[in-house]
């Protein structure tokens, strides 16, 4: 049984490349729209705001074609990834695009307790002691650090500001 036909097989490097190449076109796309509507001609003071996103924005999806185009050409058909090795990457990606997105809203010091405690308990299978002993340890240790000794303010939630820090 090859590889290609495992029962684990996933993409191929053409289909990922292709499905990148398109997304990064559909970017160029949208940066052509905004800058249209921002206008892409001369003012009297100079180029409006849209003129240099106007076209840099044309040579991303120019770019992007011409990449597709050999994309499309190219005859390899060997596997990106398989998809357990794609769950493997997922499992860090998404918890940590969920933080990022958190940490407006929660602060850094929640966002990042409940992140460590999750990948200590999810991924590193650590008993709750020392998830807990760690996952309050790490945001109070960084608070002291930069917020009273460097006195560098860090993103703050409704909780930290409930607390006055």
């Amino acid at each position: 049984m090859t590889a290609h036909h495992s029962r684990n097989a996933g993409p191929t490097h053409k289909s990922v490349e292709a499905g990148f190449t398109i997304v990064i076109g559909i970017f160029g796309a949208i940066v052509v729209y905004g800058s249209i509507k921002a206008g892409i001609n001369w003012g009297a003071e100079g180029p409006r705001a849209g003129f240099f996103p106007f076209y840099v924005g044309l040579f991303i999806i120019i770019s992007s074609a011409v990449n597709l185009w050999n994309t499309i050409r190219d005859a390899d058909v060997a596997l990106f990834a398989e998809w357990n090795q794609l769950r493997q990457v997922f499992s860090v990606v998404f918890p940590t695009a969920i933080y990022v997105g958190a940490m407006p809203f929660t602060g850094l010091y929640l966002a990042s307790m409940v992140f460590i405690a999750w990948f200590m308990r999810w991924l590193g299978k650590y008993p709750w002691p020392i998830i807990a002993a760690i996952s309050l340890g790490m945001p109070i240790v960084t608070y002291f650090v930069f917020e009273r000794w460097f006195l560098v303010p860090l993103p703050k939630g409704p909780i930290e500001e409930w607390l006055g820090l």
